[in-house]
């Protein structure tokens, strides 16, 4: 399966934002995700299959829980694929930074100038 087609899915990004965090058992997240998608528990497992099987997670046993924990391999691929693509984002958004700075200095200089009649 395609990473994007892993990571197109809200639930399985909303399982890694999770496990972002730290390892997590099975059935805190399948809580979690049950509980906001409204979606079964052997659904969730289905999820944490597909993101087991894809590589963007790994699972391992302690005594009878199943703690998963991100696997940040595939994530890193995303990113260098995403690398060639940054440059459209981050000209804009130093753009923003510049305006930003430029709005605020202009209302410094506004209410300096106002104090000063």
């Amino acid at each position: 399966m395609h990473a994007f087609d892993v990571l197109g899915d809200p639930v399985r990004r909303r399982i890694l934002e999770l496990l972002a965090t730290g390892e997590q058992a099975s059935g805190d997240i399948g809580a979690v995700i049950q509980d906001e998608f409204g979606i079964s528990q052997p659904a969730v497992s289905q999820h944490l299959r597909v993101l087991r099987e894809s590589g963007f997670a790994s699972v391992r046993a302690e005594g009878t829980r199943r703690l998963y924990a991100v696997d940040a391999a595939p994530l890193r691929e995303v990113d260098a694929w995403l690398e060639r693509f940054r440059g459209f984002w981050e000209q804009r958004l130093d753009a923003l930074g510049t305006e930003l700075a430029r709005g605020k200095r202009e209302r410094r200089l506004r209410k300096e100038a106002s104090e000063d009649e």
